[in-house]
């Protein structure tokens, strides 16, 4: 199938098709006039791709899923111990997130909001300390 059939049969973009084949995670044969020619294996791995994108995870980490996908010999213990180390950076996010955001509502509830010039939220930017 062409690069527009692969496309929607994924939900992945054919510009990030393509991204994914320039950096190594999907290789699609190529019929001799050149064009790529994506089988329905590729388009597995499209969807892969794309669920994992969606759980947040880099693309290092699902080159490394993708290998252990590939590898029916894998142990799952490297599967999960990928997963708990995503877990741990999603919940390090989460926290810097909750503290920014308690930041700025501070900085808000302390804003007069009206026609005075002052505001503590552009002084907070200026002066972060």
């Amino acid at each position: 199938m062409v690069i527009g059939d692969a496309a929607a049969a994924s939900g992945v973009t054919a510009k990030m098709i393509r991204h994914y084949e320039a950096i190594g995670l999907l290789a699609p044969a190529r019929l001799p006039n050149g064009y790529r020619d994506y089988a329905a294996r590729d388009v597995q791995v499209l969807r892969f791709i794309r669920t994992a994108r969606g759980l947040g995870f880099g693309l290092e980490e699902i080159r490394r899923l993708l290998a252990l996908w590939q590898d029916r010999g894998r142990a799952s213990a490297e599967v999960r111990k990928i997963a708990l180390g995503h877990i741990a950076d999603l919940e390090r996010k989460a926290a810097d997130l909750s503290a920014m955001a308690a930041t700025l509502r501070a900085l808000a509830a302390a804003c007069h909001g009206d026609h005075r010039p002052d505001c503590p939220i552009l002084d907070r930017l200026e002066n972060p300390e």
